[in-house]
């Protein structure tokens, strides 16, 4: 298979990909919206724990956004609950510093904590990432992040396991996240906002920041695939 073959092929995943999460997201939209069933999707306890408890709701949200996003949870819902809770601009933000808090978590979980397990589960992997991100941690952190076809708890976890220092890949990391977050907390907060157009804008950013993530991509392709494998 040719490079641009492999290009076009890692392009139409990642996109399909984000498609799928926008559907499912659409679909929560749609049902809280109109279906009436908001108590069954438990929103009900984001409005009394988060929405309504000023600076507590939001240190709520923080550790909640932290905890899942350090597990695995997908930061999209993160985000998507953020923008929710909060509305557009603040729910980014939020959501932003909450999964970065996520990734740093995982670092030095891995780092401190649980090396020699993912030493035995990764194996040789960890030296294909070890190369790629020792290169520039923050410009690689940020390449991998901007066009996320790996998975992204075993990116931190086999991160905190290599030689490269915490901060510019947690930093890299976090700013390389902020498009996709974007992205979903404003179409989080058209749960509450009745707009076709912000449902319209949010796509075409979805598709923006996917194809600018694909163009960085391309740039470090041979390297960036060890990660992605």
């Amino acid at each position: 298979m040719s490079a641009v073959q492999n290009d076009s092929r890692l392009g139409i995943k990642a996109l399909l990909k984000g498609f799928a999460m926008l559907a499912v997201l659409a679909l929560a939209v749609y049902l809280l919206r109109y279906a009436g069933i908001s108590q069954a999707l438990d929103t009900a306890w984001i409005d009394s724990h988060v929405r309504s408890r000023g600076m507590t709701g939001v240190l709520t949200y923080l550790a909640l956004a932290t905890f899942f996003s350090a597990v695995g949870f997908p930061r999209q819902v993160i985000c998507f609950m953020g923008g929710y809770a909060y509305g557009f601009a603040l729910g980014s933000i939020l959501g932003t510093i909450g999964t970065g808090l996520g990734c740093a978590c995982a670092f030095y979980y891995s780092r401190l904590v649980g090396r020699s397990f993912i030493k035995r589960k990764f194996g040789a992997r960890i030296s294909k990432v070890d190369e790629f991100l020792s290169r520039s941690p923050f410009n690689m952190a940020l390449t991998i992040r901007f066009f996320p076809l790996g998975s992204n708890v075993a990116t931190n976890v086999l991160a905190g396991v290599t030689s490269i220092p915490a901060a510019p890949f947690i930093l890299g990391s976090t700013l390389g996240y902020l498009p996709q977050n974007v992205v979903f907390a404003l179409f989080g907060s058209g749960v509450n906002v009745s707009s076709t157009a912000q449902m319209i804008l949010a796509v075409a950013l979805f598709i923006a920041s996917s194809l600018l993530g694909f163009k960085i991509y391309r740039k470090y392709r041979t390297q960036a695939e060890a990660v992605v494998e």
